[in-house]
């Protein structure tokens, strides 16, 4: 049985991060089934495809939120830190290979950690997603999952846009949070993007 892993929210400023697995020995099926990286498909169609997925695969999902992200970072790199959780989704799956989308400039380095790490084989590229089907079911996986757990944040703390620092009404509000002294749990704090707003006087807001 092969594996593919990818993660959702990696760079977002708010938000968790979620890291998926996908498990199957019908990887033709998950092709035919129009399995492709998630960021080219709609919102409607990624939900239908998860669930189709869910259905035909063994899955695994981790989520690591703000608060727990902040933690861990004041230890690891971003990297590492899915690094981490890779090797942990690889050792609950339990498969013969398992194909990563990399997140380290050198895949072949990311490879051979975990493969040291977990006795799998591992191939680790970048845009494996594109590549490999099983790896596109994963980042579907990882969005939708990623997506449910936005909502219900804005559900909590009102309409942040994407989360992601390139938006202009994630930017906003998190100055206006900023501003007020008032910064909720959904941020994460050790963002290059938090403490270069938290530099800027509060005037320029």
């Amino acid at each position: 049985m092969k594996a593919g892993i990818d993660e959702a929210g990696k760079g977002c400023v708010i938000g968790p991060l979620v890291v998926a697995g996908v498990a199957c020995s019908e990887e033709e099926k998950l092709r035919k089934l129009g399995v492709k990286d998630s960021k080219k498909l709609s919102q409607n169609r990624r939900e239908e495809l998860a669930e189709k997925i869910r259905g035909m695969c063994k899955t695994e999902v981790l989520k690591i939120f703000p608060e727990k992200l902040d933690e861990k970072m004041a230890v690891k790199t971003i990297n590492e830190v899915l690094k981490d959780c890779y090797a942990e989704i690889i050792f609950r799956l339990k498969p013969e290979i398992a194909y990563v989308d990399s997140p380290d400039v050198i895949p072949e380095r990311l490879s051979a950690e975990l493969e040291k790490m977990t006795g799998v084989k591992v191939l680790a590229e970048h845009k494996a997603d594109e590549k490999y089907p099983l790896v596109a079911a994963a980042s579907i996986i990882a969005k939708v999952e990623r997506e449910n757990e936005i909502e219900k944040l804005k559900k909590q703390f009102g309409d942040f846009g994407s989360g992601y620092a390139s938006d202009p009404k994630t930017r906003e509000v998190l100055k206006n949070w900023i501003a007020s002294g008032k910064i909720p749990s959904c941020v994460r704090m050790r963002w290059k993007t938090v403490s270069n707003l938290k530099q800027r006087t509060l005037e320029e807001f």
